[in-house]
């Protein structure tokens, strides 16, 4: 076979290889996407239509702490005295990897989950049966946890404002309404 023949069939061997690596790669992404929908679906409360950044917020704690029980028993297997070294120390370092990088999404740029905030993207959130191929359906939104505290304490005050003007008119009102009453009056 000539080289240059040989340089092609080397050539479309590396192409092909590389096409069937990213296709794992994607299953992969997608699985995983897959799976982190799934457990938000699974924590929905079938009462609400929709969700604030608060109540988001506290799914998203809920994710972060999902391998928490996990966790706890490998410490607990580790903890036994006599063993020699640290079991399932692999599965821990991932899990405590994970963890890590998911809370600094959330503290940082943001979380992405399923747009349950709207109630229209929801309905569609919690129609969905599991299915990769129906994924682009499901529309998702970064949360972080960035300003929430503050936006809370914001539309608190804004809330309080707007409690006392509907109480009734605020006194300025009251006193400019009086001459105009009094000159009515004569």
């Amino acid at each position: 076979m000539p080289k240059i023949q040989k340089n092609k069939a080397a050539e479309k061997e590396s192409k092909q290889k590389k096409k069937e690596r990213l296709k794992n790669e994607k299953a992969t992404r997608l699985n995983y996407i897959g799976e982190k929908l799934l457990w938000f679906q699974s924590q929905l409360d079938s009462t609400k239509s929709n969700y604030t950044k608060k109540d988001a917020c506290e799914i998203i704690e809920r994710y972060l702490h999902r391998f928490d029980s996990e966790l706890e028993q490998i410490e607990l297997s580790n903890g036994i005295k006599g063993r020699q070294g640290r079991l399932h120390g692999a599965r821990e370092a991932v899990i405590k990897q994970t963890v890590e990088r998911e809370r600094a999404q959330f503290e940082g740029v943001g979380f992405e989950i399923p747009d349950i905030m709207n109630g229209k993207h929801l309905k569609t959130f919690r129609e969905w049966t599991g299915d990769l191929r129906k994924l682009p359906n499901i529309k998702l939104r970064n949360v972080s946890s960035k300003g929430l505290d503050t936006k809370n304490e914001a539309n608190e005050a804004v809330e309080e404002e707007h409690e006392e003007d509907e109480d009734g008119c605020s006194e300025e009102d009251e006193e400019e309404d009086e001459p105009a009453q009094m000159s009515d009056s004569h």
